[in-house]
């Protein structure tokens, strides 16, 4: 096929994530991938390293056995013209804090009947990527994966990237500019890059992604363990998600209930909205890791018995004499309550529904980032403007986050 007629990609990133969907996009002789990363040198070593080298995706399978991909991208560039002029499909797999940076740097550049997809969009994706096109964004596709499609690690940057597990399905859901005219289905457009697994599943309701983030499960366990602690070290880094204790799953459990709460109220309030992806945590934890919970019980002893979770450990900042304290700096805090938390405490503001445990550990949260989002119960800190609430992209109403 020639390069005019081929699908052209930009990966966005320079992680784990953004490897691996290179690697994998390049493999395909259909597609022209490209790579745009923004962070300090990486692209100038990046490229230099595929100078002598291809990168190569190696795939762990089930029975332990391993094979591997050999690719080489197209272009890996620092400049963002050159990475997103005439691109089909932009992937963003980057830390939703950076988001902003890289919409910042492609919108001028970005085209009519582009698919713009958050691999994963996490919690307040879609807001603020229609803020950041503008006009633009009547002519685009905007789609937010619910998480990444697979468990992957960098061995060696640049060159070597490995994939440790595929997902069976992933969650998928899709705005359509109203002036977008995107031949075929941009689903299948994204499978073809993605490869056979996961199998891609489209989720009608944008909204309720937003509510079923990942992010709602890390600030309730890091209040429920941090919020009466001393500051004395500690001897050893304890278990995060297999340490969960009674007061952690309270907490988390309440968070699921405001989500589904917000849920019924939008149900209630639009007409022919349906949120019924919006499910509780516990029964997100029994379908998604059926075989790997040991005890069902409850929402604790299925986090605690969850073989996908062995051995991970609470992010902590080693001190004096080997010890260690919590690191709060970590993504778990810094990310997942202002790209997390309070976007769904956005939406739920906007739905008329009380989140007094969303506000509680939100309060906690902004103390230890020395951020200001929430005054008593009220959206209304000084920091909302460093989160991506719907709020901060002036939705005034529930109703507004259907018209887009």
């Amino acid at each position: 096929m020639g390069t005019e007629n081929k699908l052209k990609v930009l990966v966005c990133g320079g992680g784990n994530g953004a490897h691996c969907l290179a690697g994998l996009s390049a493999s395909n002789p259909d597609v022209e991938t490209r790579v745009l990363t923004l962070f300090a040198d990486e692209a100038e070593r990046w490229s230099k390293i595929l100078q002598d080298n291809d990168l190569i995706v190696t795939m762990v399978n089930s029975d332990g056995s391993s094979r591997e991909i050999k690719s080489k991208p197209t272009l890996v560039t620092k400049d963002p013209k050159e990475a997103a002029s005439g691109a089909d499909v932009i992937f963003l797999v980057v830390p939703a804090f950076a988001h902003e940076q890289y919409f910042r740097e492609i919108s001028p550049f970005v085209g009519d009947n582009t698919l713009i997809v958050g691999l994963p969009g996490q919690a307040g994706f879609e807001f603020q990527c229609l803020y950041m096109l503008g006009e633009k964004a009547k002519t685009c596709i905007v789609m937010s994966a619910e998480s990444l499609p697979w468990a992957c690690r960098i061995l060696e940057f640049g060159r070597l990237v490995q994939i440790l597990g595929f997902k069976e399905t992933l969650g998928v859901s899709k705005l359509q500019g109203s002036q977008s005219n995107c031949k075929g289905s941009p689903f299948d457009t994204v499978q073809k890059v993605l490869g056979p697994k996961p199998v891609l599943r489209e989720i009608q309701n944008y909204i309720a992604v937003n509510l079923m983030a990942k992010s709602i499960i890390h600030p309730p366990l890091m209040y429920g363990k941090w919020s009466s602690y001393d500051g004395t070290p500690l001897k050893e880094k304890p278990l995060f998600y297999q340490g969960v204790d009674e007061k952690q799953a309270k907490l988390l459990s309440g968070v699921s209930d405001e989500c589904i709460a917000i849920g019924k109220a939008i149900e209630k309030q639009i007409p022919g909205i349906d949120m019924s992806e919006v499910i509780h945590i516990f029964d997100w934890y029994l379908a998604y890791y059926a075989d790997q919970i040991t005890d069902k019980t409850n929402l604790m002893t299925a986090m605690q018995t969850n073989k996908a979770y062995d051995g991970l450990l609470h992010p902590m900042k080693e001190v004096e004499n080997g010890q260690f304290v919590p690191d709060f700096s970590y993504r778990y805090t810094a990310e997942d309550v202002p790209f997390g938390l309070v976007v769904m405490k956005g939406i739920g503001e906007l739905a008329g529904v009380a989140t007094p445990v969303m506000d509680e550990i939100i309060t906690w949260a902004q103390g230890k980032l020395q951020q200001e989002y929430i005054v008593g119960s009220q959206l209304s800190g000084k920091d909302v403007s460093k989160t991506r609430a719907p709020q901060r992209f002036g939705f005034k109403s529930v109703q507004q986050l259907f018209d887009v």
